[in-house]
């Protein structure tokens, strides 16, 4: 095995972590709201919103990433919505995430005491208010493991947006295995990237779950 390859692709290995992060970064934003979004609709007095949520959830948690994926870059243009790779990229990762999360979300609200949300209604809180500063940051902290647990895993699947010619950290990879015949290197060096990004991960989520559990809540 030759380590001088993977010196020498360290800089491009780099850039395209860098591009990783921020395309997974992206996906979870969309989807943690996309998650808050759907878990009050399967709250909602109506049966209706419930169902569509359920419908939602269902649909997100059945269906493949790469499918999802492959769906969105091939669908969109069909119906004259022209978006560019990075665009359908962040919008599968995150719709990907949101039935996760949002049944991680479901799951901590229903262990939180109802009397809870009685009496902050009791105290004059709206609804929202209610949501925000009570139910809220409990089911974060409840779920927060779990929520790691799926960064990492997204982290991981999103791998699978280098198909529709995105330059992320397993594209590059595979670029520096063609170029330089050596496919053993190029992929050991992406795999340590990898392995990196989701330890800083891991990190960052047990100082979040050290911060919740002192109650501070931002």
């Amino acid at each position: 095995m030759q380590f001088g390859v993977i010196i020498d692709a360290f800089p491009y290995l780099l850039q395209a972590s860098i591009a990783t992060i921020g395309y997974t970064a992206s996906g979870i934003v969309v989807g943690a709201a996309l998650a808050i979004v759907v878990c009050a609709a399967r709250f909602a007095n109506s049966i209706l919103f419930q169902r569509a949520a359920l419908a939602y959830v269902s649909f997100c948690r059945g269906v493949p990433l790469l499918v999802m994926l492959m769906l969105i870059f091939y669908l969109l243009p069909l119906i004259g919505i022209l978006v560019p790779a990075s665009v359908s990229a962040v919008l599968a990762l995150g719709l990907c995430t949101s039935g996760y999360l949002a049944e991680m979300l479901r799951g901590s609200l229903t262990a939180i005491p109802r009397g809870q949300a009685e009496a902050a209604q009791a105290f004059g809180m709206t609804g929202i208010d209610t949501w925000r500063r009570v139910l809220l940051p409990q089911a974060i902290r409840t779920c927060l493991p779990q929520v790691i647990g799926e960064f990492i895993a997204l982290m991981k699947a999103s791998s699978l947006i280098s198909v529709i010619g995105i330059s992320e950290l397993t594209r590059v990879s595979m670029n520096i295995a063609a170029d330089t015949y050596r496919p053993l290197e190029a992929y050991i060096g992406a795999g340590i990237f990898y392995l990196a990004i989701n330890l800083c991960l891991a990190g960052l989520g047990t100082l979040a779950e050290r911060h919740f559990s002192r109650g501070i809540i931002a």
